[in-house]
């Protein structure tokens, strides 16, 4: 199938035709390249969309990415940034291997589909160039043949005319002659072109016009074959990405496997744990005591017991936060001084009172103190190690420049053209400085964070101390009075501190005076249940087995006082022993 011979006299319906397929490819430019906008303003949206749900630094949004599950979305929202960036290189590629590849290839064809249709418009002028030729001669034999015939028709009558003269006669047969051959040269030269032009019509149906429209062909199934090529390359480009984007899918639900909720119920409790103690039990009220008690007033003693009782039990009442408010009762008669100094030298001295006014006052105010004393224990130590340990990044930041700058002097001395060494001497000493005060603040916040770790165990050492100096029923009393004055979680103060902040001079006079006594007594025993290397100060090494006394339950910050062979004392995680308390010795425990 050629259209040089099929389609021989079709040049305007070829010309039509390799037009519209011209126009076909440029509308399938037109439309990769809408893709390729597309895939572009895709990505912008899904990066857009991305970038808007990430965490902004040094804010609250990045402190709760600590969860798994906010883990997981931050690891959706970067596999969605991978996401976006394989439509990016599809359209990348499309644009490279298609759009701008076609626009070329168009370029070329319009200009090789010029040039033969110009061949072949050549040709077709020529063969009507040969034809009109040929026609000309063809109307020149034909009016040489009239004139002779008429020259001959002339001549004829003349000689049959006998009144002619023989001059006349002789002249009309010399112009019939004259016609006669010229009417022959016409035939002639009509032949010779006759010839002439059919071999010209040869050629031109059956050599030109079929090369030139094989070129035509030739050049519309390249096109054909080029569109289809490109829409093939349309394919593989986004099959191309497919794994890519799958691994990003795979991913997206393998960081939906991550995510685990009992880390993250664990991540809560240290997020929020206070350190505090839940109340304790409440005590029984006996009102009917004063009903028992003599009217007389002679036993003074009598009266100061009872009256002491009386403001114990009504001491209580009141303390139930943070589950219940306090209930408003009726104003109380005063009670005489000697009952009011009964009730102070039975009672537990209050030392964290102004701390607790302190961290009142800093909430109102929104001003954090230095020493984070405003937050529960738990909380506190946190933060505390956390101010460490950017200060000992700082410092060792400050320590590698110092040794920079130390290097560079060392430098300087031995190649004096390089720089003069006694520029560098001022720095060297300010990052000195520098690092010196780092340090005596990295010295500050770890003894604050050793206090509320409880290798500085101070307070609580001077409390059970001080509780040794009264009877059991004192001591218990104390206790009491102690869990039910804790500080509450949010700062406040209870309706005591006035009288926490009286006293805590005696409280200190009290610690000074019994700092030698006896070691605390054992209230109980644990057993190990993993080995622990105590390497910090206050802590205690165990194996994992070992049997030891208790001598300090666990306050709430996780550390449980221990002994071993009455020499050797110090704190283990609780997590790492189980304790069995002895409930009747002194100080532990009583639950009604």
């Amino acid at each position: 199938m050629s259209w040089g011979t099929e389609l021989w006299d079709q040049f305007d319906n070829l010309e039509k035709h390799t037009q519209w397929g011209i126009d076909i490819l440029e509308k399938y430019i037109k439309f990769v390249k809408e893709r390729t906008e597309i895939e572009l303003s895709y990505a912008k949206q899904l990066r857009n969309l991305s970038k808007k749900y990430q965490p902004k630094k040094n804010s609250k949004e990045e402190e709760e990415y600590k969860y798994t599950a906010c883990k997981a979305f931050l690891s959706t929202l970067n596999e969605m940034n991978d996401y976006a960036g394989q439509h990016e290189v599809i359209s990348e590629n499309m644009t490279s291997q298609i759009t701008v590849d076609l626009m070329r290839y168009v370029q070329e064809l319009k200009q090789e589909r010029k040039s033969n249709f110009h061949d072949g418009r050549k040709a077709q002028q020529h063969i009507e160039t040969c034809w009109k030729q040929l026609e000309s001669s063809k109307r020149r034999f034909e009016r040489d043949c009239k004139e002779a015939d008429r020259a001959q028709q002339y001549f004829e009558k003349m000689d049959a005319d006998i009144n002619v003269t023989k001059a006349d006669v002789e002249k009309a047969r010399q112009q019939a002659q004259i016609r006669q051959q010229m009417a022959e040269d016409s035939k002639a030269d009509y032949s010779l072109i006759l010839q002439r032009f059919n071999q010209e019509q040869w050629e031109h149906y059956h050599t030109h016009i079929p090369n030139i429209f094989q070129k035509i062909q030739e050049m519309e199934e390249r096109r054909i074959v080029r569109i289809a090529e490109s829409m093939k390359t349309y394919a593989e480009l986004d099959r191309q990405v497919i794994p890519i984007i799958g691994k990003c899918l795979d991913g997206i639900v393998k960081a939906a496997e991550s995510i685990d909720q009992k880390n993250d119920s664990q991540l809560v409790v240290e997020a929020y744990k206070s350190g505090f103690e839940p109340p304790g039990d409440i005590e029984f009220e006996d009102y009917t005591q004063p009903m028992k008690r003599t009217v007389s007033d002679n036993s003074l003693s009598s009266s100061k017991e009872g009256k002491a009782e009386l403001k114990f039990g009504g001491k209580s009442r009141g303390k139930l936060w943070p589950f219940i408010k306090k209930n408003k009762s009726p104003k109380q008669q005063k009670e005489p001084l000697s009952h009011r100094f009964n009730e102070f030298m039975t009672s537990k001295p209050k030392i964290h009172c102004f701390r607790s006014l302190k961290r009142g006052l800093s909430l109102k105010l929104g001003v954090t103190p230095e020493d984070f004393s405003n937050f529960p224990p738990e909380q506190r130590r946190k933060k505390l190690q956390q101010k460490v340990d950017d200060l000992n990044k700082e410092i060792q930041k400050e320590t590698d420049q110092r040794d920079a700058i130390t290097k560079m002097k060392d430098v300087y001395l031995k190649n004096p053209q390089m720089g003069d060494p006694a520029s560098l001497d001022h720095k060297l000493t300010e990052v000195t400085q520098n690092i010196e005060k780092l340090r005596l603040e990295a010295q500050k916040f770890e003894a604050w964070l050793a206090e509320v770790e409880g290798r500085l165990p101070a307070r609580s050492e001077q409390a059970r101390r001080q509780s040794g100096l009264y009877d059991g029923q004192t001591h218990q009393t104390a206790v009491t009075n102690c869990a039910q004055d804790r500080e509450s979680p949010d700062g406040s103060y209870t309706e005591e501190q006035s009288q926490e902040s009286e006293h805590k001079v005696l409280a200190t006079d009290f610690d000074d005076e019994f700092d030698d006594e006896e070691p605390l007594p054992a209230i109980g025993t644990c057993k190990a249940l993993y080995t622990f290397e105590g390497q910090n100060e206050g802590t205690i090494s165990v194996v994992e087995g070992e049997m030891l006394s208790v001598i300090e339950e666990d306050k709430g910050d996780g550390w449980t006082r221990i002994r071993r062979n009455e020499d050797e004392e110090g704190y283990v995680p609780t997590s790492y022993v189980e304790v069995y308390l002895d409930k009747n010795a002194k100080g532990a425990k009583t639950y009604i």
